[in-house]
C-alpha cells in the first residue's frame, strides 16, 4: 500500500475505520528507512527489553529479531492479528486510550512508536507520553515528519534525532526521548 494511498485513506475514512478495513494488509511504506534508523542507531539505544508500541506489522521486532534481540514485546489495537500472524508471538492490544487510563504493562529498556505517535489528539499527547514513561526511561519516536514535538513539552528532554532520505528525497526521522521526572 502506497504511503500516497494510505493518507487518502486516512483523510476519507479517519485513523480508525482505515485500520478496521486494512490492519490485517497494512505494510509501512517507509519499511526501508525504519530499518536504517534502527540499525545505525543500535549503538545509542538500548533494545535489550523493548516495547514495540504501535507496532504495525512488526517491521521494528523483525528488524530486532534479525539483529538477535528477543527479548521484545508489541502491541497495537489495529494489527495484533498481521504482527502475531508474521512474527508468530503475541501482541498485545493496547490504545492510546487504554495506556492513558494505566492499562499497560512491563518495564522496557525503550518503547519504540513507529509513524503512529502523530496520530495521537494533541490534547492527550502530554498524558500520554507521562503513562509510557512510567514504563521506560527512553522513548523512541519514528515518524515521515518531525511530528510529534514532544520536546516542547515540560520536561520531556530529545536526546538526539537522527534522519535518512526516501528514494524521493523526504526525510524520515528517528527522535530519542527522557523525561525529567524518571
Amino acid at each position: 500500500m502506497e504511503q500516497e494511498h494510505i493518507r487518502k485513506l486516512y483523510e476519507r475514512l479517519g485513523v480508525d475505520r482505515f485500520y478496521q478495513d486494512y490492519g490485517d494488509q497494512y505494510t509501512n511504506p517507509h519499511e526501508a528507512q525504519v530499518k536504517q534508523l534502527v540499525l545505525q542507531n543500535q549503538e545509542r539505544l538500548d533494545y535489550s527489553s523493548v516495547l514495540d508500541f504501535c507496532a504495525g506489522g512488526g517491521e521494528v521486532s523483525q528488524i530486532l529479531l534479525n539483529l538477535g534481540y528477543v527479548d521484545f514485546k508489541a502491541s497495537d489495537p489495529y494489527t495484533y492479528r498481521l504482527y502475531e500472524q508474521k512474527l508468530g508471538k503475541k501482541c498485545e492490544k493496547w490504545s492510546f486510550d487504554q495506556v492513558l487510563r494505566g492499562q499497560m504493562s512491563g518495564e522496557y529498556s525503550c518503547i519504540i512508536c513507529s509513524f503512529a505517535m502523530h496520530l495521537c489528539d494533541e490534547n492527550k499527547l502530554y498524558n500520554l507520553c507521562v503513562q509510557l514513561f512510567q514504563h521506560t526511561a527512553s522513548l523512541v519516536i519514528l515518524t515521515p515528519h518531525k511530528r510529534p514535538v514532544l520536546e516542547n513539552f515540560e520536561g520531556i528532554d530529545l536526546v538526539f534525532e537522527d534522519h535518512v532520505l526516501t528514494p524521493k528525497g523526504k526525510k524520515i526521522y528517528l527522535k530519542t526521548y527522557t523525561c525529567a521526572w524518571k
